[in-house]
């Protein structure tokens, strides 16, 4: 057997990080780890996330869009839709910018490095089973948002020249389990901000086995309020937002 333990979307929330690798650990040590980005941005512990995750046995991780925001100093996109939208660009712009700051100002340059080379894809074939295949958000675009809402045309586009019996990912904030021609798509969820209503973290334990796929998406309740307080605390320009939506 060969038990994978699979988060995405850390956001520097190192609190529910800890309950959630205190879960896996209750559920039976994983032998490998996949991180499947964003492990900062928007979250009061950037620097302490990195190298909780890097203590890690038999981890590997993927660059999320903010990982690359923050290494790069590119900025996300913000769709303009209406004169509306392009009224309240400047504020969206001014607290985007505040709170990668925020976060860069408290990376070091070993931290930097390691979200600068962080690989956007990863894969492993499993005895038996087949080919597995874990990105951030989409092969090839670390900004999409697959989603069992979407077209099945539209998301073979992305599944077109990937040979994987199953596609991991994250992103959305949003855990999703389902299938389209032979691929199972599955989203884990976010383990610091999750986006679906539920606030408690979410990631995905798979077990392989003679050929077979257990995997179970799993929720964890973290102490939301520490995280408010230290957001607050340290000054994290859009805690409140952040607050809003922990909650």
């Amino acid at each position: 057997m060969v038990r994978f333990a699979v988060l995405s979307d850390l956001h520097a929330n190192l609190v529910a990080l800890e309950a959630v690798l205190c879960d896996i650990q209750a559920q039976g040590a994983p032998d490998i780890y996949w991180v499947l980005g964003d492990l900062v941005s928007h979250g009061a512990w950037p620097s302490e996330t990195i190298a909780r995750l890097r203590a890690l046995p038999n981890a590997s991780f993927i660059q999320g869009n903010a990982d690359r925001y923050v290494s790069t100093g590119r900025r996300p996109h913000i769709p303009v839709r209406s004169c509306r939208d392009w009224a309240r660009m400047p504020a969206m712009l001014a607290i985007s910018d505040a709170n990668f700051r925020w976060t860069v100002e408290r990376l070091s340059y070993a931290d930097f490095e390691f979200l600068r080379d962080l690989p956007t894809q990863l894969g492993a074939d499993i005895p038996g089973y087949g080919r597995i295949v874990a990105v951030h958000a989409a092969p090839g675009d670390d900004e999409i948002e697959l989603s069992p809402d979407m077209t099945e045309k539209r998301v073979r586009r992305y599944l077109d020249d990937l040979d994987a019996r199953l596609l991991l990912f994250g992103h959305t904030h949003q855990p999703a389990d389902w299938t389209v021609d032979c691929t199972r798509l599955v989203n884990v969820g976010s383990v610091g901000l999750p986006l679906d209503g539920d606030p408690r973290a979410a990631y995905a334990r798979i077990d392989f086995k003679d050929g077979t796929c257990e995997l179970a998406l799993r929720r964890v309740p973290y102490d939301i309020e520490a995280v408010v307080d230290e957001l607050e605390r340290r000054q994290f320009p859009a805690w409140t937002q952040i607050a809003s939506t922990m909650r």
